[in-house]
């Protein structure tokens, strides 16, 4: 058994990375041209109130709305919240800069991108919770924050995209909001099955064992907890209907260890008519898109097209 099956050790070594990674994105920013700069932005900062106490978030407006609008200016455009990813450790959430600026853009959405609680300050389910909390705040909120709530749609990387799951899962239960998609791009949806016995197409992939230790553990101590609705809906613990949940772009990774997750998700949505699309990015391994910018372009000009698509079926009549 790893040293990192401890949760005082997990959460230890979660709390580092969290430090390291504070440190390591701003060395990794000097000098260094962002990604997609034909696309710039101007954001602002906002806090959206949870029972977890106030969620930062950012705004990213479409080309044309650099401010925000007069209250009843109309139309106001549809609007995105995003998850970043992060094994529900990490708190980087300017990693997503390049995909909002992008959405924002091409989609013509207002993207609210969430700095949400992660572990092991706050333990699971607040994660999940708070997400939902927040996408039922931008829902009610848009008239006077410039964007359309009833137009609106959910998504997000890795451990993002999971939430978004979450989010979408919890709206089915409660009846609110109504979501146009939800969009999970190389999501972990199977905690309970460890990370060393998902097989990987790639002989390296970037997902390691070790980081399932850390993230699982400190994220849901409780193994037992692990089948839980939100956390694992791809495992065959979760069997309940999922009829009318909000439809669903899949997008998962060849050579990523967290394949079989998506892929079986999608299998899920699919039989209860809730799948849009599913797709497999040949030669791509997780989190791909912090390197590979090529890949990622297409990637996210597919995800903006569903974006757009979902918009221009909800629009008001003129």
């Amino acid at each position: 058994m790893s040293v990192l099956s401890s949760v005082h050790v997990a959460s230890a070594v979660a709390l580092g990375m969290q430090r390291m990674s504070t440190v390591g994105l701003k060395l990794a920013a000097r000098g260094k041209p962002a990604p997609f700069p034909e696309y710039p932005a101007d954001v602002e900062e906002i806090s959206v109130p949870t029972a977890l106490g106030p969620a930062r978030a950012f705004v990213y407006r479409p080309a044309g709305r650099s401010e925000r609008p007069s209250v009843g200016e109309a139309p106001n455009p549809p609007v995105h919240v995003n998850f970043h990813g992060g094994g529900y450790v990490m708190r980087d959430v300017q990693l997503d800069d390049p995909l909002c600026r992008y959405l924002a853009a091409e989609a013509g959405v207002v993207v609210v991108n969430v700095d949400y609680v992660v572990a092991p300050q706050h333990r699971f389910p607040a994660a999940p919770h708070q997400a939902y909390e927040v996408v039922r705040w931008v829902a009610e909120h848009g008239d006077a924050n410039g964007w359309d709530g009833i137009r609106l749609t959910v998504g997000g990387q890795s451990a993002g995209g999971a939430l978004a799951a979450a989010v979408a899962r919890q709206a089915l239960e409660h009846g609110d909001p109504a979501i146009g998609l939800q969009v999970l791009h190389y999501p972990p949806l199977d905690l309970v099955t460890h990370a060393r016995d998902k097989v990987a197409a790639g002989t390296n992939p970037m997902i390691k064992p070790w980081m399932g230790d850390v993230f699982d553990n400190a994220y849901i101590p409780d193994p037992a907890m692990r089948s839980d609705r939100l956390a694992s809906p791809a495992n065959p613990a979760d069997d309940a209907d999922l009829t009318g949940i909000a439809p669903a772009v899949v997008l998962t990774c060849e050579l990523d260890r967290l394949r079989g997750d998506g892929e079986a998700y999608a299998v899920r949505l699919r039989a209860v008519g809730a799948l849009v699309a599913h797709v497999d990015i040949a030669g791509a391994d997780h989190a791909y898109d912090m390197d590979d910018l090529e890949t990622a372009r297409r990637t996210y000009a597919f995800i903006a097209e569903r974006l757009r698509e979902v918009a221009q079926q909800s629009a008001p009549s003129a």
